[in-house]
């Protein structure tokens, strides 16, 4: 194969594969926007705001998150992780002590039936098992309530990682693009250069030998 052919193929194929990449990096840029808009787009119409720093108490001002976002709207994914995890979690474990929804209606279920035996026993404790078994379906609703928002806020979380992870994968694509069309184009440039007539990797010819061996005229 002649050397100029080899370049220029070499070079076309690099350019074709630049512009694949520099395609597949604006695709994935738009995706990367596309969530990072929505996201913003979605927490900004709740509405929610981080406590001020003067009103945050002591055990709120031991995350970090929470002090760096004081007084802001939620408006990103990491603030979404953040409201969601130091801020509904922690208040979420301070009330129902590390009971989750699930577990709660172990103890909801144990106290209806409690409840029940006292009804039929004419159990003087009965109003105490009434009042407890309320405030375990008030704790429940509202770890419910609470696990549900926080849930929501992680979804929003995920998905704005899924646009950042494009965004970084888009970069990427342009940087090879821009390397792969640099390399293409010095193909064909080394290409034009290069006479017709100058083969591909050809055996040099030293003292009458050809690699070494003898040549024997035909």
């Amino acid at each position: 194969m002649k050397r100029k052919t080899l370049d220029i193929l070499v070079g076309l194929g690099g350019i074709v594969l630049a512009g694949l990449l520099l395609v597949a990096g604006i695709v994935l840029t738009t995706n990367a926007n596309f969530a990072n808009d929505y996201v913003t787009s979605q927490l900004g119409q709740q509405q929610i705001t981080f406590k001020s720093a003067d009103t945050l108490t002591a055990e709120e001002r031991k995350s970090a998150c929470l002090v760096e976002y004081a007084g802001q709207p939620l408006t990103t994914g990491k603030q979404a992780e953040c409201y969601a995890n130091e801020f509904i979690g922690l208040h979420l474990k301070t009330m129902a002590g590390g009971k989750t929804y699930a577990q709660l209606g172990d103890v909801q279920t144990e106290l209806r039936a409690k409840v029940t035996a006292a009804q039929q026993a004419n159990d003087p404790a009965l109003a105490d098992l009434q009042k407890q078994l309320a405030d375990v379906t008030a704790q429940r609703e509202t770890v419910f309530k609470g696990e549900t928002l926080r849930g929501l806020l992680l979804t929003s979380y995920g998905f704005s990682e899924f646009g950042a992870k494009a965004a970084q994968a888009a970069l990427v694509a342009y940087i090879a693009s821009g390397l792969l069309f640099l390399l293409g184009v010095a193909g064909l440039v080394h290409a034009a250069a290069t006479p017709g007539t100058k083969g591909f990797a050809v055996p040099e010819r030293t003292n009458g030998k050809e690699n070494g061996k003898e040549l024997v005229d035909a």
